[in-house]
């Protein structure tokens, strides 16, 4: 194979486009045939301890339409984990680790083309499933390699879904409607985040490493694991290029930083990048086409917040960041420092810092006009106007909300029995 050349990564860059950056993306994914059933733009939470997800309005004062039970099969899942003494323990692991406590039943959701059923990463259960959104039940289930599924992405038409099993070091492709692997590959220690670019040609993981052990202290930063960024052929899922942010953080002189690229989101001429890594109150850009990072952004710290890294949910000081579609904007959830703020993304001068309890997690609502965010220690989602940087809306939601996603649910919707 052909080495991956910096025109080739031009060329990619050239393609970018993340789901979570404009949501005319995600729209278009799920807009409906000639025919089909009429559909309605939401926003889906969901509810990680709870094992539930909340469908909210995706614009204006986002109110709440209903809720799904996204483990309608709980009883028979821990049969079998309660059967399997290494399923268990991993189970426990995943409650007293990652969890801290509790267990992981939702961590991200995306609804098919027809709004029909919604596609959810179960971490606890090592699979994901697909929901009838008129009957509550289980359509098909696909078991993920390891014993945790987390972050995934849909395709720009909907057809796929990427999901990381995060300890299978494997990204599965599947088909959306039925569930059946199209493909797979592998990746760093850990993979996390997932991206399709917007012509659905390419995957973007970032691999996280191990974030919940105790070797905070950046002396120890290598016992965190392989660490990079993926990128694969969407077609045939072979790699065609690997970003380790190591080199290019010590190039400028950032050797003390974390290279776990969490969170990510492109800018809309598909030129730069911008990331949050663990420990960073903040974020970076990267400059595709350059390979270098051009710019760091050091926001403000909680004072309340202890400088004990081991105490930080999962290495994530930061988490969660978002742009307006005009790219004028970027809003970052300031997890443990309890903010979110917008950020000029000319200048990087930040707004506002909005009072939010551990947000977990920025989106942009179905407008383009608002942040959303997860207030995972209040148990409810706010929305910060872009323009403006303050609060517009809050709206309560089940026990700690993560990720929120743009979607659809047919037109008339509401929520099936048990949900």
């Amino acid at each position: 194979m052909p080495a991956f050349t910096t025109r080739h990564l031009c060329s990619v860059a050239a393609a970018l486009a993340l789901t979570v950056t404009a949501p005319a993306t995600a729209t278009a994914a799920t807009a409906a045939a000639p025919g089909a059933p009429s559909l309605r733009e939401v926003l889906f939470v969901g509810n990680n301890w709870d094992g539930t997800a909340d469908v909210i309005a995706s614009r204006g004062d986002f109110t709440k339409i209903g809720r799904i039970d996204v483990v309608p099969d709980k009883d028979q899942r821990m049969a079998e984990i309660n059967a399997d003494p290494i399923k268990w323990i991993y189970f426990m692991a995943i409650r007293n680790s990652v969890g801290e406590g509790h267990d992981q039943f939702v961590d991200d959701m995306y609804s098919t083309p027809d709004g029909g059923s919604v596609v959810v990463s179960r971490p606890s259960f090592a699979d994901v499933v697909s929901i009838d959104l008129a009957t509550g039940a289980v359509n098909w289930r696909f078991p993920v390699s390891g014993y945790r599924a987390d972050h995934m992405a849909v395709s720009p038409d909907g057809t796929r879904v990427a999901v990381s099993a995060s300890t299978g070091n494997t990204v599965h492709v599947l088909d959306i409607d039925t569930g059946r692997q199209l493909g797979s590959f592998a990746t760093g220690d850990k993979p996390h985040e997932n991206i399709f670019t917007k012509d659905g040609r390419y995957i973007w993981n970032m691999s996280i490493g191990d974030v919940n052990t105790a070797l905070d202290d950046p002396f120890w930063d290598w016992t965190k694991g392989d660490r990079h960024i993926t990128v694969v052929d969407a077609t045939t899922y072979r790699q065609v290029k690997v970003i380790d942010m190591r080199e290019r953080l010590d190039a400028i002189g950032l050797d003390d930083f974390s290279d776990a690229v969490r969170p990510a989101v492109f800018s809309p001429d598909e030129s730069k990048l911008y990331f949050q890594v663990s420990f960073f109150n903040g974020f970076l850009e990267y400059d595709i086409a350059a390979d270098r990072i051009t710019r760091v952004k050091t926001l403000p710290k909680n004072p309340a917040t202890s400088e004990d890294r081991t105490t930080w949910v999962n290495d994530s000081r930061h988490h969660g960041i978002s742009m307006s579609p005009d790219g004028a904007k970027l809003c970052v959830a300031g997890t443990m420092d309890d903010y979110a703020t917008v950020v000029d993304r000319t200048n990087l001068q930040h707004g506002p810092l909005v009072a939010t309890s551990k947000p977990y997690w920025a989106t942009v609502s179905g407008d383009g006009k608002d942040c959303v965010v997860s207030e995972s220690g209040a148990d409810q989602v706010t929305a910060i106007n872009f323009a403006t940087g303050r609060k517009v809306a809050s709206v309560a939601v089940g026990d700690h909300p993560q990720r929120v996603r743009l979607g659809h649910v047919q037109a008339g919707w509401t929520s099936p029995a048990g949900g």
